[in-house]
């Protein structure tokens, strides 16, 4: 996939509309949606004759903020005994009010563990 970055906010949002013919093949161009593995949501355009996608720069930055907020409470495990134990950054602690008198709910959804504050 390729990103390409314009010098103008304005210039760039009428690229975004305007996307019909392929800057590779002068095929024509279909928007479409991805997610990414770890399931954040971007729009990019792919060509319909020779494939080539194209993802805008505003975009990609879009997807690399959401990734950097994802990083930020990247947590290991650890073992409690039999079990595994998972500290909750502080950040999130006050955010939620989280005190150890709180109970979560831990339930799976697309293959992915979602915890819930009771």
């Amino acid at each position: 996939m390729r990103s390409t970055n314009t010098r103008s906010n304005n210039k760039n949002i009428d690229n975004r509309k305007k996307m019909k013919k392929c800057s590779e093949c002068n095929g024509k161009m279909e928007k479409k949606l991805g997610k990414t593995p770890e399931g954040v949501s971007y729009t990019f355009f792919k060509c319909l004759k020779c494939g080539e996608e194209i993802l805008f720069m505003n975009q990609l930055h879009n997807v690399a903020e959401k990734y950097r907020e994802m990083k930020r409470f990247k947590v290991k495990l650890n073992k409690w005994g039999l079990s595994l134990g998972l500290r909750i950054p502080k950040e999130l602690v006050y955010r939620y009010k989280l005190n150890d008198k709180k109970e979560v709910l831990i339930t799976e959804e697309d293959n992915k563990m979602v915890i819930t504050i009771v």
